[in-house]
């Protein structure tokens, strides 16, 4: 069940300062687990990690921030469009969010994003996640 690219807008939409502290928090507390769960199913992990440190950075621009934040909150959700414990497809609408708001902020994902992405990355393998 692919989204409509108006329900991938309507997830995209940032919220107001109080609702992105809200995300902000819940995306930190749960991003990593979500990921390592998720990192079979999606095939751009160094993108998606990279954005996490980029929704992260105070020197990202605000409203890239948000889409970024409305996304990741989207993916730490275990309950959404399609359930993340759904077998095969359970990542499916997360992804299609994520590579919409990588694609739409992609000019604020700085190299420093992807050099955490690629240490974590790096460290995270070598350490079997610990």
């Amino acid at each position: 069940m692919p989204l409509g690219r108006q329900t991938i807008d309507r997830i995209l939409q940032p919220a107001d300062p109080q609702g992105q502290e809200g995300q902000r928090k819940r995306v930190r507390r749960s991003f990593l687990d979500t990921f390592r769960r998720a990192a079979g199913a999606v095939p751009f992990t160094q993108d998606l990690l990279a954005s996490y440190y980029c929704a992260l950075d105070p020197r990202t621009p605000v409203a890239s921030r948000g889409i970024l934040l409305a996304a990741l909150a989207y993916f730490v959700l275990p309950t959404d469009i399609i359930p993340d414990f759904a077998p095969l497809i359970g990542f499916t609408d997360d992804a299609a969010v994520l590579m919409a708001a990588i694609a739409a902020v992609r000019a604020n994902i700085a190299p420093r994003h992807y050099s955490r992405a690629r240490r974590f990355l790096k460290r995270d393998t070598t350490t079997d996640g610990v």
